[in-house]
């Protein structure tokens, strides 16, 4: 790409410099707080009667995408997780959430709106989190955490959960829990509508493509292009912090194309009409709320949030947000439904 185009690249997404600065600032204000959640062996209040525990799936037992939607049953009982929340007085009784704010449309900073509040799919699900936590939608924390600190985050206690469209993986199931699912996507290509790209083919072919370090696309990439499902020559060494910066890559002639969920992809695909999906989505992915391994109760008041929130609050936070891009009539319109485990 020429400095022309990049220039006019740059000048179609109207507002790319402002999120790249964004994103910088993102990664500068990852706030350490101290470890006010770490919990052993404790016995844990649920829906059931005579339950007292209850794990998620283990990574070793998590085979397909079925698989990783099983979570705990839903319940409305505290426990020592909630109980720590709840505890924290005055200015910090809030909910801490790991977020984005760099991802239109998901969670990210409306500049055209008073005081640049955090806006987005994500963003309503924990306003509804807090809502039934704590009494009060806007008793909330909100945390920059870039795609490659999502996990270190909850298991070193910065956050009480991460909400940020994160994809419920097996190997991420052995170190975070995960509430039921509450989006449906798979990862798809993003390169300018001039190139002959096509899809996840062999059009792939000497291309340079841009993924979040730590996520579903980079690991997927390199899985196929090590067992010959894609292209050796196809260079994949180009990985961000934060998803978005793939995007600027992309737009800057860094990169050839940007491989990431696409729900993702569709908002950024809106963000700059000299892009657009290529090809249909090769993987099927669900997001979910991330939590400490050992905060059942967190997880199971999450999910049951959820049953509400599917039934009042799901289909208009979508319709809001997300029907432009994706539809509203396509598959990820309506919310998936939750599988609980047997005897959980």
């Amino acid at each position: 790409m020429d400095a022309a185009r990049a220039r006019a690249s740059l000048r179609g997404w109207g507002g790319v410099g402002a999120m790249a600065v964004l994103c910088a600032l993102a990664l500068a204000f990852v706030l350490l707080l101290p470890r006010t959640q770490e919990r052993t062996g404790a016995a844990w209040a649920t829906g059931g009667p005579g339950v007292t525990g209850g794990s998620q799936a283990r990574a070793d037992s998590c085979e397909d995408s079925e698989a990783q939607k099983q979570t705990l049953s839903p319940s409305g009982a505290d426990g020592d997780t909630i109980d720590a929340i709840k505890s924290r007085t005055g200015a910090k009784r809030k909910l801490i959430v790991g977020v984005d704010q760099n991802s239109y449309r998901w969670g990210y900073r409306n500049p055209n709106a008073a005081g640049a509040e955090l806006e987005g799919f994500d963003i309503d699900l924990v306003h509804r989190i807090a809502q039934d936590i704590l009494g009060d939608p806007d008793a909330v924390q909100f945390k920059a955490i870039p795609t490659s600190r999502r996990i270190p985050a909850i298991q070193d206690g910065q956050v009480d959960m991460v909400v940020r469209a994160m994809t419920i993986t097996c190997e991420r199931l052995g170190q975070v829990a995960f509430s039921a699912p509450y989006f449906k996507t798979g990862q798809q290509v993003l390169a300018p509508k001039s190139s002959p790209i096509k899809g996840y083919d062999g059009t792939l072919a000497h291309k340079k493509v841009c993924t979040a370090s730590g996520s579903t696309a980079y690991s997927k990439l390199k899985a196929d292009r090590d067992r010959g499902a894609l292209p050796a020559s196809t260079d994949i060494s180009t990985t961000v912090p934060n998803q978005l910066d793939c995007l600027v890559r992309l737009q800057l002639g860094e990169v050839d194309a940007v491989v990431t969920d696409g729900a993702l992809a569709a908002s950024q695909a809106a963000q700059d009409p000299t892009v657009e999906l290529k090809g249909k989505a090769f993987t099927t992915e669900y997001y979910g709320v991330a939590m400490k391994k050992d905060a059942t109760d967190l997880v199971r008041r999450v999910n049951r949030v959820l049953v509400d929130y599917r039934a009042s609050g799901w289909q208009a936070s979508y319709d809001t947000w997300l029907s432009a891009t994706l539809g509203k009539d396509s598959g990820p319109s309506k919310p998936p439904a939750p599988q609980y485990l047997r005897n959980s």
